[in-house]
């Protein structure tokens, strides 16, 4: 099988070309393939499938099996693979999710391959039950969360993928791989992770519009990202 593996700021994919794929369960594969100890090792499994209401769509298999809706990274790794390899040949094309139409945008460097991927995500959520979390429905903004003892200020929002932030004055100094599991298992998070679809980020204003970011994902490692401007 062929298979391209890419990553956006860390988070790691395996692409596979599949244009039959539409209704093809990958569970199996998507466990084997992105396994870091027995396969490949990856967050997901990428599937580019043939659409009838765009101009492709993507599929993407987390790495127990599960299906995602949506992932910023995982479709800004498929709007280059798919101009790069020529399967799509315009700059703005249509990519058809379980969230809905996505429309990457293209900005192609000296070598003609997509050095620029722009996507317009839509509205987050913050409504408590389309996340969805534990508790009564309202939005979760910079709400208090006991872990292990401390109490940490949360902001939680839907992405196609949930996700909870929290800010803190240095991401360097927090043992990400002490708290991320403590986060991962809290009780009012639990409906996120039985879906393994939680995701946590520790989060550093450096300047104007730049943020140090440390992001602990379902599995056991952690991705440290660069200061990006946004």
């Amino acid at each position: 099988m062929d298979f391209v593996k890419m990553h956006g700021l860390g988070n790691d994919f395996v692409f596979i070309e599949d244009k039959t794929g539409q209704d093809k369960d990958y569970t199996a594969l998507a466990r084997a393939m992105c396994n870091r100890h027995t396969g490949i090792g990856a967050d997901g499994l990428i599937v580019i499938v043939d659409s009838r209401v765009a101009d492709v769509r993507m599929r993407i298999i987390n790495s127990d099996g599960s299906e995602a809706e949506m992932c910023g990274n995982g479709i800004r790794c498929f709007a280059k693979y798919v101009y790069d390899s020529g399967i799509i040949e315009k700059k703005q094309f249509t990519v058809e999710t379980p969230a809905g139409i996505m429309e990457p945008e293209i900005t192609v460097g000296a070598d003609n391959k997509a050095e620029l991927i722009t996507i317009n995500m839509g509205r987050p959520s913050f409504n408590r039950s389309e996340i969805p979390m534990e508790g009564t429905d309202g939005r979760v903004l910079n709400e208090d969360l006991c872990v292990d003892g401390e109490n940490w200020k949360i902001t939680s929002l839907l992405m196609g993928v949930p996700h909870t932030v929290t800010y803190v004055d240095d991401v360097d100094s927090v043992d990400i791989e002490k708290i991320g599991p403590l986060f991962e298992k809290h009780e009012a998070l639990q409906i996120l992770t039985l879906h393994n679809k939680w995701m946590t980020g520790l989060s550093r204003f450096v300047r104007g519009n730049v943020v140090q970011v440390l992001r602990w994902h379902a599995e056991p490692a952690p991705v440290p990202l660069p200061s990006h401007p946004f």
